[in-house]
């Protein structure tokens, strides 16, 4: 990669080396702004602490000799009144106390080893300490403590630490999130590919590489969509043209005098003739979408079941009387009636079933035929392709599209078709749509 790429703030490497200059000027600004106010373990200058007046009247005292101490002490009291400075009643001389215990460092500086320090009484601000002079008197003074320096975690260390956590971590969540936003809107545009162009174009924006996948996603779309309408309008123009010189070949059938042989004829032609509106029926479903509406899918199941059950098929209905949902409403009735077709064909009795959830509207097609065997039922879905022996499928049956056709319907819904075994035998086909499309209804539209 060249360097004028790492330069270049429309592409994605412009844009990481961008985020990761600017986070880090930002970062050292705001943690100089810390430093500066709180300036960390900087000795306060403006507080005397008595250390110096207290170290200078000891060694006053130590070196005056015993019978000028009255008169010394008196003059200090007047000279140092806040350092309080008071003589010991002899007595056992009490341990050098630990200059760290006491934060008494800086007077431990000042003074030798001939003269012992020890602790008293002290208070959070102050400190009452005894002193054994050279000559083992001892007097009382109070100072201020020498501040103790904070720990780590306990100065602007742990929230400079915490503050560059945080802020390296929202930025890569945010540089996260906008380099694979586009990556999810390219997965999305492909699981929603539709070459019926009810789906919008990849939107070409962002940096460059990103404007490149999508125009090149856009293109091949273009491509695929143009394949398909190619193929599409010569299957339906070689079908549609079949159908003049199958109705020749049937008025041409009707001449012929053996009565079985003419049967036999007209039946191959009505089988052709099917066949043919089977296929177009199919090619034109692949390419025209009806528009959502609000639906009362209880009623159209209800409608199905009692036009089969009025030609004398056992097809009842079972669900609630009442559900809406958004859906293409002759489009699901066409997909429940090849369900129920099939049904009916290889059973001898078949339901309808609904369930309905607060996003899913579950309807159920049941018989007791047959059924369709494990290794079957992934290839059933697919255009053109008959059941096996189970189904006991012969040429004038079906032509291998009514499951297909119900399927399409469904994915075009947005929901899943799927096939399970009935106990003891039979087929369940269940369909799972969403309630609400928003969405794709105006996608579609």
């Amino acid at each position: 990669m060249k360097l004028a790429d790492f330069l270049n703030l429309r592409t994605i490497s412009g844009q990481i080396t961008a985020l990761v200059l600017t986070s880090i000027a930002a970062i050292h600004l705001i943690l100089t702004i810390i430093f500066l106010i709180s300036r960390p373990e900087q000795p306060d200058l403006s507080v005397d602490r008595g250390h110096a007046q207290f170290a200078a009247a000891v060694q006053l005292l130590g070196a005056a000799p015993a019978t000028e101490r009255p008169r010394l002490l008196v003059d200090l009291a007047r000279a140092f009144p806040k350092l309080d400075i008071q003589p010991l009643p002899p007595g056992p001389v009490p341990e050098a106390g630990d200059p760290e215990k006491f934060d008494l460092r800086g007077l431990h500086r000042r003074l030798d080893a001939s003269y012992r320090i020890f602790p008293l009484v002290n208070d959070q601000k102050h400190q009452r300490v005894g002193i054994v002079l050279p000559d083992g008197a001892m007097i009382s003074a109070r100072v201020l403590r020498d501040p103790r320096p904070r720990p780590f975690w306990g100065g602007p260390w742990l929230a400079t630490l915490l503050f560059a956590i945080v802020s390296v971590s929202l930025l890569s969540l945010w540089a996260a999130r906008a380099l694979t936003a586009p990556l999810s809107a390219f997965a999305k545009a492909a699981e929603n590919f539709s070459v019926n162009g009810a789906t919008a174009s990849l939107p070409e924006r962002g940096p460059e590489e990103i404007r490149f996948v999508a125009k090149a996603l856009n293109r091949m779309r273009e491509r695929i969509s143009t394949l398909i309408d190619d193929r599409t309008k010569m299957l339906a123009a070689i079908s549609h043209d079949l159908r003049t010189p199958i109705t020749r070949m049937r008025l041409r059938a009707e001449f012929i005098e053996d009565d079985g042989h003419r049967r036999r004829m007209m039946s191959d032609l009505d089988q052709m003739r099917s066949m043919l509106e089977a296929v177009l029926s199919f090619l034109r479903n692949d390419r025209k979408l009806e528009a959502m509406t609000l639906t009362d899918i209880a009623s159209t199941l209800q409608l199905v079941a009692d036009q089969f059950a009025d030609v004398g098929h056992k097809v009842v209905y079972e669900g609630p009387q009442r559900a809406m949902a958004t859906v293409r409403p002759d489009d699901l009735t066409r997909s429940v009636n090849n369900l129920v077709e099939n049904s009916v064909r290889y059973g001898a009795h078949a339901t309808i079933r609904l369930e309905v959830s607060a996003d899913t509207a579950t309807i159920e097609v049941e018989d007791d035929g047959p059924g369709i065997s494990d290794a079957r039922k992934e290839v059933m879905l697919e255009p053109f392709v008959r059941g096996d022996d189970a189904r006991n499928m012969d040429d004038t049956t079906g032509f291998g599209l009514g499951l297909s056709i119900a399927r399409a319907i469904v994915l075009a819904h947005g929901g899943e078709l799927s096939l399970h075994d009935r106990q003891p035998h039979g087929l369940i086909v269940r369909i799972e749509l969403p309630v609400r499309q928003v969405s794709r209804q105006l996608a579609a539209e």
